[in-house]
């Protein structure tokens, strides 16, 4: 299997999972380090997209993830997802990374999965891979370190091209 594309659930997977609410509603969500970065680097071997069933949140999550990180963001209900990433790619080409008890459907049904060690029992035992970190705190650059290495080639950060290096540079992880 040589996967084309990488679908993340974002909640608890590149965030801890915790929302953050005042009066107004929620207003924060935390992503942890070094995932952008990792993602980076993976980029060159296949297509990455996000999804989120988070409505309310989704607003934070874009921001995040389409307008710092660059990368695709669609909302998908949990429910849905496994219809959604059937209804545009071929599941046995898919990675997908998730964390809850509807990301266990959709590991099932895919090329290859992978969970956080904080995710649902259901979820960690559906994955092909689990990682030591958690969700929100380097989990995904573990995943992405990872496939390079059992799928494509494994991490040679001097074979960064200059497009890569400028986007590391300029900040756009936290």
């Amino acid at each position: 299997m040589q996967p084309l594309v990488f679908i993340l659930d974002v909640d608890g997977v590149m965030t801890d999972g915790a929302a953050y609410y005042t009066a107004e509603g929620k207003v924060m969500k935390r992503f942890g380090p070094d995932d952008h970065d990792a993602l980076v680097l993976l980029r060159r071997f296949m297509d990455i997209r996000f999804v989120s069933g988070d409505a309310r949140g989704f607003e934070i999550t874009a921001r995040r993830i389409s307008a710092d990180m660059g990368f695709p963001l669609d909302l998908v209900s949990t429910t849905r997802r496994r219809q959604w990433i059937e209804e545009r790619h071929g599941l046995s080409d898919v990675v997908y990374m998730g964390d809850g008890i509807f990301d266990a459907v959709v590991m099932q049904a895919v090329g290859y999965a992978v969970a956080p060690a904080n995710a649902w029992t259901g979820a960690k035992a559906a994955a092909d891979f689990v990682t030591q970190a958690n969700g929100g705190d380097r989990a995904v650059a573990e995943a992405c370190i990872h496939l390079m290495e059992k799928f494509f080639d494994p991490l040679d950060l001097s074979a960064l091209d200059d497009h890569d290096s400028r986007i590391l540079a300029e900040g756009v992880h936290p």
